[in-house]
């Protein structure tokens, strides 16, 4: 057949499915970040309201939060594009796979920032929607633009970002600030540092490819396994001061006290193996990793309970 007699392409072929869209978008919010910080969220409403708070105010801090940490992501996918393309973990991310245009992506994030503020604001209070509108600020601009590319202390400060949900579940419920979602937000700061190097241990090739300085592609694995470990020690002892500083029931120490000792036997033998070998197989961080998920996520459950069992 000729060139003049070829039957004409399907415009609706090269169409993308407005599922494939949606999947998009919703890729550009990393749901799975969302969903660690929406488990710090609803405890310290639990805690804040001693008891069980009103639905309403959950689900209205559950949206609000859940744009606003989109907000976040979203923006941080535009500016990390580059380093995102050249990252095997993170190359099947909607930008690198043009999915989505940079624009398009710049413009849902921004949307979704000032949506989740004015939503915080008139259906839960101002007071949380201006702290869940300085964690998206300082994540995108404090973490993102400022320190991710230049410190190898970028996750120590960035991840302060990612500590403010405490704060916003107990704002949400009482209006004001306390001492209890303070230490809650101290022992997230303490516990983000191990369990990012512990991921940037195993994606430590990844991370010197994009020329992004995490700890472990600058410093030997004893260097980080020693910072791991005393961040471990701080977070943990941290955790225990929600007793005396709350009051709460002989539940939640207990509780702590076992995790902690969990999370510091663990933290002792990355150490330990990091004396032995640099070597992926003989470090298992993502053992850590996995481990300071679970830590994370119990210690909070604990936190929520404790007041049904005083």
């Amino acid at each position: 057949m000729s060139a003049g007699h070829q039957r004409p392409s399907d415009p609706s072929s090269a169409r993308p499915r407005v599922s494939d869209v949606v999947s998009a978008y919703v890729g550009l919010m990393k749901p799975r970040i969302i969903e660690l910080l929406l488990l710090t969220t609803v405890p310290m409403m639990f805690l804040a309201a001693q008891g069980v708070p009103g639905l309403w105010v959950v689900v209205a801090t559950l949206v609000g939060g859940t744009l606003s940490a989109g907000s976040a992501n979203a923006l941080n996918c535009v500016f990390d594009a580059d380093i995102d393309q050249q990252m095997r973990r993170t190359r099947r991310r909607p930008l690198p796979r043009h999915a989505v245009t940079t624009r398009a992506a710049l413009v849902f994030g921004l949307v979704l920032g000032v949506v989740s503020t004015v939503w915080l604001g008139f259906l839960v209070n101002w007071l949380s929607a201006g702290l869940a509108l300085a964690a998206n600020v300082f994540y995108v601009v404090g973490y993102t633009m400022l320190l991710k590319r230049r410190t190898a202390q970028n996750v120590v400060w960035g991840g302060l970002a990612g500590c403010f949900p405490t704060l916003i579940g107990w704002t949400a419920v009482t209006g004001e600030l306390a001492w209890a979602p303070v230490v809650m937000y101290a022992v997230v700061f303490f516990w983000t540092p191990p369990h990012t190097w512990a991921l940037a241990t195993r994606y430590r090739e990844d991370y010197a490819q994009a020329d992004v300085p995490m700890l472990p592609v600058i410093a030997p694995a004893t260097v980080v396994g020693r910072k791991m470990l005393a961040y471990s020690y701080a977070m943990v002892a941290t955790s225990l001061l929600l007793w005396p500083v709350a009051g709460t029931g002989w539940f939640y120490p207990v509780v702590a006290a076992v995790l902690g000792a969990a999370f510091l036997v663990e933290a002792h033998l990355f150490l330990s193996r990091a004396h032995t070998s640099n070597e992926l197989t003989v470090l298992k961080p993502m053992r850590l990793f996995h481990w300071s998920n679970a830590y994370l996520a119990l210690l909070f459950v604990a936190a929520a309970i404790d007041p049904f069992l005083r």
